[in-house]
């Protein structure tokens, strides 16, 4: 063990004795950047820097929260937890400000519906055509929908994997400590899962997850990188977290 990390240890030793807000502070001061890191993944659903602050702020009230709630005795890793609770604050504030309209959010639902249907049905991948069928639209109207949809779409699956890991976590709370070894084998399953699901992709869905997940650039960014337009590239990005939640679904 370095310096640093026996200085982080003697650090949460302390606070937990003295719940004193200067070291809290001090603690908070070293997560900052977990907070922008899971800002970043919604970077495509805010519209302006006023609303990049607003889930900033959001995500620094979840982190405060984190470090009050978090017991190091549990053996358990912070980030992880942390990263749990700003990522569901921001997901809340971002569904409380409506910032993706009740009809767009319907007509995602519908078309994740279909494909989850059709995946079941046809024991495979459905196609674009089967799914345009289906639903009783064209495939441009389609492709129209993952473009426009995207915000929605992105922010589902994101609900959604974080609704799986707060179930299968056991750093959520106290009470679960007992089932920590279960806990723990059903967390690193889901992950197993999560790595499994990008790698059943098509190659240049993966290369879209990660470029926006891993690298972090933005759709106009990723565009450049694969010569296509922004537009597809959102419509890229939709099938993507479509097919992930998808698999996801009945774990």
């Amino acid at each position: 063990m370095n310096q640093a990390e026996e200085n982080n240890i003697d650090q949460w030793q302390l606070y937990q004795e003295t719940k004193s807000t200067e070291v809290r502070n001090e603690i908070v001061l070293q997560y900052t950047g977990l907070v922008k890191k899971n800002v970043l993944r919604f970077r495509g659903s805010y519209n302006n820097f006023g609303q990049m602050d607003d889930m900033v702020n959001q995500g620094m009230i979840a982190l405060i929260d984190a470090v009050e709630k978090f017991n190091p005795q549990m053996g358990n890793k912070f980030e992880t937890f942390a990263t749990l609770k700003i990522r569901g604050a921001i997901i809340d504030f971002m569904r409380k400000q409506d910032w993706v309209p009740r009809s767009q959010r319907s007509l995602s639902k519908v078309l994740e519906e279909t494909y989850g249907v059709l995946y079941v049905e046809l024991e495979r991948e459905p196609t674009d055509k089967e799914i345009s069928e289906k639903m009783g639209i064209s495939e441009a109207n389609l492709q129209k929908i993952l473009q426009q949809r995207h915000n929605s779409i992105v922010l589902s699956y994101e609900e959604a994997i974080n609704e799986k890991m707060m179930e299968v976590s056991p750093l959520i709370t106290e009470e679960r400590a007992d089932d920590s070894p279960e806990s723990n084998i059903l967390y690193n399953e889901l992950k197993s899962k999560l790595a499994e699901a990008i790698d059943q992709l098509k190659e240049k869905e993966r290369l879209v997850v990660s470029l926006y997940y891993y690298e972090n650039l933005k759709l106009k960014e990723i565009a450049e990188v694969l010569g296509v337009t922004e537009s597809r590239v959102s419509q890229i990005h939709s099938q993507a977290m479509i097919k992930m939640k998808n698999r996801l679904k009945n774990y």
